[in-house]
């Protein structure tokens, strides 16, 4: 199957394009935006790729599903489009960035200037319908980002893998820990952080310490 992604993870991810469940999701994820509203825009749903090159890949940071609401998603996990209000999980990564790499708290949530630097927001399901969080999970998604992480655990070396939540943390089980880093924590969504398992995690600077540790150039969060 021709799917529209950028370049260098298309080569890499050939195979779960051939494979029939993506054919199955293509189908399904199709006539959900033919019929109703989902998220994101349909040039967006790969958007986490085309803004993080394969190669320049250094950093993986997983969610879970995109936003469901009017103008939030735009393919990054935990990141929305310009000029959009902060979601709570997003207001407290910006909190634990600013006391934990001494910063001002941004105006914008677009976390495409991170994805540039090789910092890959991965959402384990690429699309939903809207106003109907987890809508469009298990069809498909999962088993492609499950293998979009089991892909970059085995042929890349050095990468550093924040997980936050429980959800997340079940994908260290892909990862190959003698090769990578792995960062844990409690989600920055108040539920969890409100409950004194986000902040403090001090995993923006602890990235940056291993990044310098493996010769590589310092994520500007």
């Amino acid at each position: 199957m021709n799917v529209s992604i950028e370049p260098s993870w298309k080569t890499h991810l050939q195979t779960e394009f051939d494979k029939p469940y993506f054919n199955q999701l293509t189908t399904f994820v199709k006539e959900e935006y033919k019929n109703h509203t989902c998220y994101p825009k349909g040039s967006h749903i790969f958007a986490a790729f085309d803004h993080c090159l394969y190669h320049e890949t250094k950093v993986v940071i997983i969610g879970q599903d995109p936003y469901h609401g009017p103008n939030q998603a735009n393919g990054l996990c935990f990141s929305v489009r310009d000029g959009i209000p902060h979601p709570p999980s997003l207001v407290n990564i910006f909190k634990e960035i600013k006391v934990d790499m001494t910063t001002d708290y941004p105006k914008s949530g677009n976390l495409e200037r991170w994805a540039e630097q090789g910092v890959l927001l991965l959402n384990a399901t690429l699309t939903v319908r809207a106003h109907e969080a987890g809508s469009h999970q298990k069809k498909g998604w999962e088993k492609f980002t499950d293998a979009v992480i089991s892909t970059l655990s085995r042929e890349r070396e050095g990468l550093v893998f924040l997980l936050w939540g429980g959800f997340a943390k079940k994908k260290a089980s892909l990862v190959d820990k003698t090769k990578h880093h792995i960062l844990t924590s409690g989600h920055p969504s108040p539920l969890s952080a409100n409950r004194g398992l986000w902040f403090g995690n001090k995993h923006f600077s602890k990235t940056n310490g291993l990044l310098n540790s493996l010769g590589k150039e310092k994520i500007v969060w």
